[in-house]
């Protein structure tokens, strides 16, 4: 596998540090017994920052790794990572 930075990188590590401190906040909810819908409030955020992550990270590699190839190969590592969709 070959490695692959993009600068859209430090954007992606951004939203998952950021989902990191929501989820973490919804573990310290529970052992403090928070109102469900607050817990529910937090969960959100932490699946949405790690989906805008997810989508940034697949639109940044469809722009970089795929745009420039049209070979069997580029089908399919698109058709691999679409699979995260």
């Amino acid at each position: 596998m070959t490695s692959h930075t993009h600068n859209s990188h430090s954007q992606i590590t951004a939203r998952l540090k950021r989902a990191h401190g929501h989820l973490a906040k919804v573990i310290t909810m529970l052992e403090d017994e928070a109102p469900c819908a607050d817990i529910a409030q937090q969960l959100f955020a932490v699946e949405k920052a790690i989906t805008n992550a997810k989508r940034v990270l697949i639109h940044d590699h469809v722009d970089h790794c795929l745009s420039d190839e049209a070979d069997r190969n580029a089908i399919e590592d698109f058709k691999t990572i679409t699979k995260y969709l």
